[in-house]
């Protein structure tokens, strides 16, 4: 009797989380500008970074990590840690510059390209004991640090697209479903080890998914804004219906850079009412400089215009 049940519970699942009927509402301009913070344990702290009272503000965490904390670390199937800099960035600091400033809220993003220099792999030994462990971390993770959201940054695979989508699809799920967290987001990048994953989790589960945030500084060095903007098309094409952001980087990472006519591009496609969000990788690097970019990025995004 109790496998019929479940068997039920899994069908009503399906029929009512992964139909492609669920579609996003048109994407339009926002002010939603967001980072990524912690990953580089540089002694940056969520107060040295400038905020505009005037966007909504997304710090994204970088990284927790089914790994463990070790010389050699290993996969632990879904049981999250978290490896971002917890000295500065510690539950009272989240807790503080949400108090401070209304319109930021803070997330975390799972998975990230390496851990103490060895590849981060996405390797759940099965859907089902994965998504029961990494919901049992994640919402510990979020209660303690008060946060309000998570990021999908898996960049290597131990696992095939569909294996990957139902795993995050239900995590994302039953996050949400709980009110654990109130958005989530996936940071995909153009790549064929990479891209497929995501298109899976997209087209079963990108109803739940709230914001893309493409990697597009993960192009080649040098790209034009001409290029640039194809790109944007056709990731606009490809997670149909979604918000997809806008990027740049302040390391050496390539892409089209602020100085070289990111923010044209930006103006460009805030002018056909397609700029739905800028985000930044990552507050880390752009700390020497002192944020130029940032405040930019921030001071377009408010804009009327």
């Amino acid at each position: 009797m109790a496998s019929s049940k479940l068997l039920v519970c899994t069908c009503i699942f399906h029929i009512l989380f992964t139909t492609s009927s669920i579609i996003h509402a048109a994407p339009t301009n926002s002010k939603l500008f967001r980072e990524y913070i912690g990953a580089d344990g540089n002694n940056i702290r969520f107060s040295d970074v400038p905020i505009n009272p005037n966007v909504d503000f997304h710090f994204i965490l970088s990284f927790a990590i089914d790994y463990t904390n070790t010389a050699s670390p290993t996969p632990t199937n879904g049981d999250f840690s978290a490896f971002w800099d917890t000295n500065n960035l510690s539950p009272s600091q989240v807790s503080s510059i949400k108090a401070h400033h209304p319109n930021v809220k803070v997330a975390m993003s799972l998975g990230g390209d390496t851990v103490n220099k060895h590849t981060v792999f996405f390797s759940p030994a099965t859907i089902s004991s994965w998504v029961r462990n990494a919901i049992s971390s994640i919402t510990r993770i979020v209660k303690e640090n008060n946060l309000d959201g998570i990021d999908i940054d898996y960049e290597h695979f131990h696992a095939d697209p569909n294996t990957f989508a139902e795993c995050i699809g239900q995590l994302i799920f039953n996050l949400k479903q709980s009110k654990i967290v109130s958005f989530a987001s996936i940071a995909p990048y153009d790549d064929n080890n990479v891209q497929p994953h995501y298109l899976a989790l997209w087209r079963k589960y990108g109803h739940l998914i709230d914001y893309v945030n493409f990697q597009f500084y993960a192009y080649d060095k040098g790209t034009t804004i001409p290029q640039f903007l194809q790109h944007f098309e056709t990731q606009t094409s490809n997670y149909k219906g979604g918000r997809v952001l806008v990027s740049f980087s302040t390391d050496a990472s390539g892409g089209l850079k602020p100085k070289n006519g990111f923010f044209t591009a930006c103006s460009m496609l805030k002018s056909q009412g397609k700029l739905q969000g800028i985000f930044v990788w990552s507050a880390d690097d752009s700390k020497a400089d002192g944020f130029p970019f940032e405040m930019q990025s921030q001071n377009l995004l408010a804009s009327a215009k």
